[in-house]
């Protein structure tokens, strides 16, 4: 064996034992949750009690499949065809145009890369549409996040992202990109605790 062969044989076989993870440990949150799951099948334990009154739907991406909460009867306002009768660029030019959804504020990236056409179809309004003008149904708004917020999209799928209904038992349901951010204004604003702890900060002083 040459000392090229050799030095890379050596090399590989240490990185290999180099895995300081003990048993039960694991190597990122995909797996243990991947792995905690497989501990329910076929036990007859089920998450379903948790779920409550949630009103879910099932859906599939990729290798899962889990339930999200059914968005459309939530929209106060959806059916939108209800306002918009015709095409967003008729109404907007009507002698009788009004100013609608005056309390939305975009800030959802740069202000030239998206605007309100980005994710709404103007000429159905009932549906939202992907960046190559593909129709997306309000229930699976997530598909629109996953165009730009790939790893984040990969990581809700598989459970490491998000929030979950219930444990680790099937059926598995989780909160949605909407159900947690604001999809106009997605960062979380931060906040200050429910409670000052006036003791801690005798305590520094």
């Amino acid at each position: 064996m040459s000392t090229q062969k050799l030095i890379l044989s050596l090399v590989i076989l240490s990185f290999l034992c180099s895995c300081k993870h003990k048993e039960g440990e694991y190597h990122s949150l995909k797996e243990k949750i991947e792995h905690e799951g497989n501990k329910y099948h076929d036990t007859g334990i089920s998450s379903e009690a948790y779920i409550g009154d949630i009103k879910t739907i099932q859906i599939t991406e990729g290798d899962h499949t889990f339930l999200i909460p059914e968005r459309k009867s939530q929209i106060q306002s959806y059916a939108c065809n209800e306002c918009h009768s015709k095409p967003l660029a008729a109404m907007q030019h009507s002698s009788i145009a009004k100013k609608a959804h005056w309390n939305i504020k975009l800030m959802h990236a740069n202000e030239n890369a998206m605007n309100c056409a980005t994710c709404h179809d103007g000429s159905d309004m009932n549906q939202l549409h992907s960046l190559t003008n593909k129709p997306v149904d309000f229930n699976k708004s997530y598909q629109l996040c996953s165009q730009c917020h790939s790893i984040q999209f990969e990581n809700w799928k598989g459970g490491a992202h998000g929030k979950n209904i219930g444990g680790w038992a099937k059926p598995r349901a989780a909160m949605t990109c909407v159900n947690c951010h604001n999809p106009h204004q997605p960062q979380i604003a931060s906040k200050w605790p429910v409670r000052f702890n006036t003791e801690k900060v005798k305590e520094r002083k």
